[in-house]
């Protein structure tokens, strides 16, 4: 679908926090009308706007790739509901980090912790909605990163049903993986989004058995769980109908394996021969995990994929209609910014991904919610539930947030 850049009044972005993009800045005016009239959003620069470059997160990617010609469903959707695009927002490069950090430009601000990481990749678009230089801001989200940067800074976010909202128009990564998710600040303004992206709905049972992924609390520290348990205890008000229940057999260090091994192939699949042809200076961590990505073999693709198709089957076996997942977005709060790699690589993304591989994996449709802080900082809670779940998931999403701010 076309959709012709038109500069409005916003002839550059309001932008204290470095969240924006300005290389390739454009801001688009909505249809004036509509359940989204009279609200701003901001979009990853990987979604394509018809006559302006596409960055993906790399310099050498926008001056690699000619302007697209047609603008992005989601941003049409969202365009044609009323809704004022106030600008593109960075990501890290070529979405393929969980941090925020992107040495060619820079880490928004965190309003929440600003010593620490927006997280990534959607980093930029967290940023512009916690520091409320727009409603609502839409992501992708491969790995989480829709959900890291809702939970580290203080914001709700969605990684939908995998397939349900339109990819047309946006930089493919890990297609098996990929969504297109947001975030707001106001849970109302949140689900209304979601009625213009989902479209129809497709599950009829509302929620109706709350079941504690035990697996996934048993890899948080003490001080995650606790943090959470008041949440935990308010979705119990909410749905009485409350158990444990063990995700993986206490696999998931294997179950993210499978994820890695499938996501870097496809990212290798997309994105291989520009790499190679280009050379692009890459920073730490998306280097190294472009390197291996390189170097899977077709045999070892082949057998993660086999292995993947045997877990989505292993949950679709096990979810009910109405079942709601309760675990931890994120094992644990924003670190600081400049971290050393090690400790981000091993202590922040390999625990991460083992949380965030369920979602993916099974193509789930996961939210975070602001739950808690620990010494200050945010920290998410995730409610997920089975594929077409997603309206019945803002809903409870929308009511748990009405119910928190009663007991504040």
């Amino acid at each position: 679908m076309t959709h012709a850049a038109r500069t409005t009044a916003w002839t550059a972005p309001n932008d204290p926090l470095g969240a924006f993009c300005h290389a390739n800045h454009v801001s688009l005016q909505g249809s004036g009308s509509g359940p989204l009239a009279g609200l701003a959003f901001a979009v990853k620069d990987c979604f394509h706007i018809a006559g302006v470059p596409t960055g993906f997160g790399h310099p050498e990617w926008l001056r690699s790739h000619p302007a697209p010609t047609n603008t992005a469903r989601a941003v049409t959707q969202l365009l044609a509901a009323g809704a004022d695009l106030r600008g593109k927002t960075h990501c890290d490069e070529l979405c393929y980090s969980l941090t925020g950090e992107n040495i060619h430009y820079g880490t928004p601000v965190n309003v929440r912790a600003p010593d620490h990481v927006p997280g990534g990749s959607s980093n930029g678009s967290a940023a512009a909605v916690a520091g409320r230089l727009v409603d609502f801001a839409i992501g992708t989200d491969c790995g989480g990163s829709v959900r890291i940067p809702a939970s580290y800074c203080g914001l709700l976010g969605i990684r939908p049903t995998h397939g349900r909202v339109s990819l047309e128009g946006v930089v493919p990564f890990g297609p098996s993986f990929d969504v297109a998710g947001w975030f707001a600040l106001d849970a109302e303004v949140f689900e209304a989004v979601g009625k213009v992206l989902l479209g129809p709905d497709s599950v009829a049972a509302q929620p109706q058995r709350l079941r504690i992924v035990k697996d996934a609390f048993a890899l948080v520290e003490t001080a995650v769980r606790q943090a959470l348990v008041l949440t935990i205890d308010g979705l119990g008000r909410l749905i009485p109908d409350t158990s444990e229940f063990d995700i993986s057999g206490s696999a998931l260090a294997e179950w993210f394996e499978v994820f890695k091994i499938v996501q870097a192939s496809e990212v290798w699949g997309n994105h291989g021969d520009w790499i190679t042809t280009v050379r692009p200076e890459l920073g730490p961590g998306v280097k190294e995990r472009i390197a291996w990505a390189s170097t899977l073999t077709p045999s070892v693709i082949a057998d993660a994929k086999a292995r993947h198709a045997e877990i989505r089957a292993h949950i679709d076996g096990q979810l009910l209609p109405g079942d709601v997942l309760c675990l931890p977005t994120s094992p644990r709060v924003a670190p600081l910014i400049g971290s050393p790699v090690d400790k981000i690589e091993v202590e922040y993304r390999e625990q991460a991904m083992r949380l965030l591989c369920i979602a993916g994996l099974n193509g789930l449709p996961q939210i975070s919610l602001p739950a808690a802080q620990i010494d200050g900082l945010p920290l998410g809670i995730s409610l997920a539930g089975p594929r077409g779940s997603d309206l019945q998931l803002l809903a409870l999403a929308r009511r748990l947030m009405a119910q928190m701010t009663s007991t504040t």
